[in-house]
């Protein structure tokens, strides 16, 4: 109670009735609170002194919650803002997450919610009645956050202007609960980006938790998401938290947000909307207090206009977008990312000294184009770790052939085939008895010959033919090919 009664607030409201409710519920959370009607009253107390917390509602007689706002922004105010919109406004919302808002309630307000996210937004957790809130900054004098923060940016490896961008805008977005949405091609690191928000945030000690939204079965995303109760479906024989209760209190991230079904869409929609989920084979709700980071390869935008995603959830999602740029595009830092990746490889590996790239080499892979991105590096360095053998990888070592094997491929399949020295009626050609036999040989042999001009990586021989990686497993599933298949060479093992 002591640590918190030094906490400053500031509630500004101008119903004097909802000013009060607040004031009391958070004077009995042990805060110092002080309150004001309108913009320019919340201003005048904030010249005279600082606040931890603003707690501002939308409409005021004098102007609005985003008003406030921005004087906190352009006068590099330290307080953090929640903002109070009226129900549905989702639009306003938006907005304020957008203006600087480190979070928002709507009306009427649930005070259990408000408690809590007023807690959050001071980096503090919700003890429950019996235990008192543990004390926070003497615990370590070091102050170990900075530490952490500074490595989790530093594992975005790289000195390139667009990674140095990416990591300016994580340490920005850190600070609120917006969401955010990471867009990048396959392989870019974007879980990478969502564990360094999670870890410059204030709730780097609460859990996070990834989800892969392509991976799990239509019928089973509910009760993977939300949780269910005992007897709730075949099968349930005790009861399960779903993955926004494991992640309470930190990180959510949704990998592949753009392959979730729209029925499960709308249900993800209301739960950003009212931060409570429904296990199944239940009647109650559960409030949850996550910060929701999610990801995709595919253009949103485009999926709303096909009518394959939700336009209101893809606005909730779209608060505050950040592009991880592909591996060809910043080529300059793959001496970084390549010494970032052997140091991790030879580390899980056991292996003392970490090899080093020579000059040839890394000349060698700034003539790759990476369609796998830092993926495909990563298995090439630690196929070359096992080739080499010695101190260093040489360009052999990276066994790849010349020229840049990507661009070669993409023309040998798209040259049109050869004219015939003496061109046959149209009518006189002869077609073939069985066309779909026919066009499934010519796909299998060119997914073959992508297959071994990639060593087998599907990611990677996918990304050359224009496919991802899921299209690619139906396509080899469908036509019966196997990793190594019609290869007179034994197969390495497939990384895709």
């Amino acid at each position: 109670m002591n640590a918190q009664a030094t906490t400053r607030l500031l509630v500004v409201d101008d119903e004097p009735d909802l000013r009060t409710l607040y004031e009391l519920t958070l004077v009995r959370e042990g805060y110092d609170v002080e309150s004001a009607g309108g913009v320019e009253d919340a201003w005048a107390l904030l010249q005279q002194q600082r606040y931890q917390l603003v707690i501002t509602d939308m409409r005021l007689p004098d102007g609005s919650g985003l008003d406030l706002l921005h004087r906190l922004e352009t006068s590099g105010r330290p307080e953090r803002a929640i903002v109070i919109t009226a129900y549905g406004s989702a639009e306003n919302a938006v907005e304020a997450l957008k203006a600087g808002a480190y979070d928002y309630l709507t009306k009427p307000v649930d005070l259990k919610q408000f408690r809590a996210v007023v807690a959050s937004a001071l980096g503090r957790r919700v003890a429950p009645p019996e235990a008192a809130p543990p004390p926070r900054a003497p615990e370590r004098p070091t102050d170990p956050r900075t530490s952490l923060q500074r490595r989790a940016l530093d594992r975005l490896s790289g000195t390139s202007m667009a990674m140095a961008q990416v990591r300016e805008l994580i340490a920005k977005v850190a600070r609120s609960m917006a969401p955010v949405l990471v867009n990048g091609e396959s392989g870019t690191g974007k879980e990478l980006v969502a564990r360094a928000i999670h870890e410059v945030s204030p709730r780097a000690e609460q859990p996070f938790v990834a989800v892969n939204c392509g991976a799990i079965p239509e019928a089973l995303l509910e009760a993977e998401f939300f949780g269910y109760r005992k007897g709730a479906f075949t099968g349930a024989h005790e009861d399960r938290a779903g993955f926004f209760q494991a992640a309470q209190g930190g990180t959510i991230f949704l990998d592949e947000i753009g392959d979730l079904p729209l029925a499960m869409q709308s249900k993800l929609l209301r739960v950003i909307q009212e931060r409570v989920v429904r296990p199944l084979g239940t009647v109650t709700e559960v409030p949850v207090n996550v910060r929701i980071v999610s990801a995709t390869h595919k253009d949103l935008g485009a999926e709303v206009q096909a009518g394959r995603f939700r336009q209101d959830l893809y606005y909730r999602l779209n608060v505050i977008q950040i592009a991880v740029p592909p591996l060809r595009e910043r080529l300059s830092d793959l001496p970084a990312i390549g010494r970032a990746v052997l140091e991790r490889i030879a580390r899980d590996a056991g292996v003392a000294q970490v090899p080093q790239l020579t000059p040839a080499a890394l000349e060698r892979l700034s003539r790759h184009s990476f369609p796998g991105n830092v993926r495909e590096l990563e298995n090439l360095l630690h196929r070359a770790l096992a080739l080499s053998g010695g101190s260093t990888i040489e360009a052999p070592d990276l066994d790849l052939v010349d020229g840049g094997e990507t661009e070669s491929l993409l023309s040998e399949l798209e040259a049109p085939a050869p004219e015939p020295a003496h061109e046959a009626p149209r009518g006189g050609t002869e077609l073939p008895k069985d066309l779909v036999a026919h066009l499934d040989a010519i796909e299998r042999d060119i997914l073959q010959r992508a297959l071994e001009r990639h060593r087998y990586n599907r990611t990677a021989a996918g990304a050359s033919l224009g496919l991802s990686l899921r299209q690619m497993r139906y396509r080899m599933a469908r036509l019966g090919i196997l990793v190594g298949d019609s290869s007179s060479e034994p197969a390495p093992p497939s990384s895709g």
